[in-house]
């Protein structure tokens, strides 16, 4: 390296500089009570405004705050400068480029933030992970700082779409109990015409390494997998089903989750949203009217009925938790679960496996929640973003052109049925669309667990709809020990892979998709149960049960397994009731209360620790979380909780120091 290499030869006319300029036209419109009564920072604020090009006879507008997750750099053709990390977030600045616009031709004066956000897919298997989960916390508080930091914003619209950016998103907007907000969702990307969704394809390395695909083979496949530039994952992962949710709590319009990120609708959608922002605001509606107990029930039963992303059991509780909202207990899905059917048929659950963008077309939402009205199992009487009814958007939904022009195009176009995508509890029964999850509990899981129980591969399952396995446990105290021993070929048929450590004191609470997604699509995989403290991607199937409590780090019985011991689940997959626990070894049977007191006795596994490469960010979040609940709680910070534990601990060293 040299001076001149990074100089290189400069253009003299570089050193042309100007040291003062005109400054814009006109005059601030001031007034003397502006003068007289406005803090400096408003008035600052206006002299800013000009200063970046905005009219001074057009700053008295309502001021709209767009906040969103846009990452990577575009050139106005759409081309890359910049990579973001990943397609979701790649095109919302056209989003926050359209409610801009269309605040602007209402009168109103749009500001924008960003907050970018990591990508689950670009950090599986690595160390990235580590701060996936962590992630939304942080970025809630930064969304609320930057909401916060403009003081005369009259309303907030939040565009996001993926795995951490839109939970965040609705994390702070939740908390903004007296302004109004909406979300924007930001789409979804669409698969390829010949290939692979977005979900089988991070499975290329693991199939390669079972001689089950060559290697031009997944680098053709691979190629194709994101067939365009924008919106979140082909499947109802936990972007999707994040989107889902935020229109089913109402602060999303009817029929905006899931819309095909780039194309006419989705852009026609955030101009509809700032306008009705813009009225939210005119008529006094504020988040606090929307965000409800009787919003985050609705959220839960058409998380239901979807078959949604698992991810959800820990974002949900944190919105609940920000909008002042009773925070859901297992008692609470466990109860929704066993009462709501599954009524779409959307990758990754089957049996069919639609992708989202199909979903869109059969109806999305609205549809769903149309079948479910018929149930009696929604409250309509909730406000929505629309300044509306939940069954007021559904009346118009039933009738509307939009609904059956929908249905219309993917019947020309696929060819497909809406009605096969979108199914009456009738029809999902006789196709075999069972409940969404289970919460199993056992000697190895006393606090609880969750399968997506409606995904275990329905082959595997007993005529009676229950899944029973007992084989011998292969224990890993991490997930890349685990990948190794599948791509070697050291896992087989009939076994049970236990992976510890990966909750919140060991990974951040990593995300094994890598592990899930690899059992999917080998061929021997359905045969393998997985257990493990750490969680799951929205997209994982199979009979995987995470989210193990207590976490093995903490002293749960998880951490106290060894090879070869004998491990027995049962999921029942109508009743929506399970079990996970040790039950001895292969030479000696015990009972389940031997087998208690046997891992009660039991010292945590020699190599369990924490990842020696777990950033000192993610031990903070890990131990604020934890006194604030843990998982079953959304891994939310709870301020008084927090203060609370913290001045019994400083009081308990100062006890500590007059003793010494």
């Amino acid at each position: 390296m040299s001076l001149h290499l990074i100089f290189g030869d400069e253009d003299v006319s570089l050193y042309n500089i100007q040291t003062h300029a005109k400054g814009a036209d006109g005059s601030l419109p001031l007034t003397s009570e502006m003068l007289l009564d406005s803090p400096s920072g408003d008035l600052f604020g206006l002299s800013q405004n000009v200063g970046m090009g905005w009219a001074p006879s057009r700053l008295l507008g309502k001021q709209i705050l767009i906040l969103g997750t846009q990452g990577g750099i575009r050139h106005e053709n759409g081309a890359p400068i910049a990579l973001g990390y990943h397609t979701g977030h790649w095109e919302i600045g056209l989003l926050m480029k359209e409610a801009a616009e269309e605040i602007r031709r209402q009168g109103g004066v749009p500001f924008a933030g960003f907050v970018s956000d990591p990508c689950d897919g670009r950090s599986q298997g690595t160390t990235g992970m580590f701060d996936s989960l962590p992630f939304r916390n942080d970025a809630a508080i930064v969304y609320r700082r930057l909401i916060r930091s403009l003081p005369t914003r009259r309303a907030v619209i939040g565009v996001a779409t993926c795995d951490k950016g839109l939970p965040a998103m609705m994390v702070a907007l939740a908390s903004m109990h007296d302004l109004p907000t909406i979300i924007v969702p930001g789409g979804v990307t669409l698969p390829p015409t010949n290939g692979e969704d977005a979900g089988k394809i991070q499975t290329i390395g693991a199939r390669y390494a079972n001689n089950e695909i060559t290697l031009q083979e997944a680098a053709d496949l691979g190629c194709r997998a994101c067939a365009t530039p924008g919106g979140g994952c082909q499947f109802l992962g936990t972007a999707g089903t994040s989107q889902v949710v935020a229109e089913a709590m109402g602060i999303a319009l009817p029929h905006s989750a899931l819309a095909p990120s780039g194309q006419p609708i989705w852009m026609e959608m955030a101009r509809q949203s700032a306008r009705a922002a813009l009225e939210m605001e005119k008529k006094g509606l504020s988040t606090k009217d929307i965000m409800t107990d009787k919003a985050i029930e609705n959220a839960m039963v058409v998380h239901a009925a979807f078959g949604g992303s698992t991810n959800l059991l820990l974002h949900i509780p944190a919105i609940a938790h920000a909008a002042n909202c009773k925070i859901p207990t297992v008692e609470d899905w466990t109860r929704i679960n066993k009462k709501i059917p599954r009524l779409v048929d959307v990758l990754p659950n089957g049996p069919v496996g639609h992708t989202t963008v199909k979903v869109f077309l059969a109806g999305g939402v609205p549809e769903v929640m149309l079948h479910l009205r018929k149930l009696g199992v929604l409250h309509e009487d909730v406000q929505t973003v629309t300044g509306e009814t939940l069954g007021a958007n559904l009346d118009w939904w039933e009738k509307s052109e939009r609904r059956a022009l929908m249905k219309k195009q993917l019947l020309e176009t696929d060819g497909i049925d809406p009605d096969d995508i979108i199914m009456d509890p009738i029809k999902a029964k006789e196709r075999g669309l069972t409940s969404t999850v289970t919460f199993p509990k056992g000697n190895i899981a006393p606090e609880g667990s969750v399968i997506k129980s409606t995904s275990i591969d329905p082959s595997v399952v007993g005529e009676d709809g229950i899944y029973r396995h007992t084989g011998k446990a292969k224990v890993f105290t991490s997930e890349k020990s685990a990948i190794k021993a599948i791509k070697h070929g050291s896992i087989e048929a009939g076994d049970i892979m236990v992976v510890m450590g990966g909750g919140p004191s060991g990974t951040g609470m990593e995300e094994t998709y890598q592990l899930t997604s690899a059992l999917k699509h080998l061929s021997y995989g359905k045969h393998v149960s997985l257990i493990t403290d750490a969680r799951f991607s929205g997209v994982s199937t199979g009979a995987c049960i995470g989210h193990i409590g207590p976490e093995a780090l903490a002293g749960g019985p998880i951490g106290k397994l060894r090879d070869g011991d004998m491990i027995e689940i049962i999921v029942d997959r109508n009743e929506l009731v399970g079990s996970v626990n040790f039950i001895g070894t292969e030479n000696e049977r015990l009972s389940l209360a031997d087998a208690s007191q046997v891992l009660k006795e039991r010292s945590l596994h020699p190599d369990l620790q924490p990842n020696p490469d777990l950033p000192d960010d993610t031990r903070l979040w890990a131990a604020l979380q934890s006194v604030s609940g843990g998982t079953w709680r959304g891994n939310i910070y709870d301020t008084d909780r927090i203060i609370e534990v913290l001045k019994a601990g400083v009081k308990a060293l100062e006890e500590e120091q007059l003793n010494v």
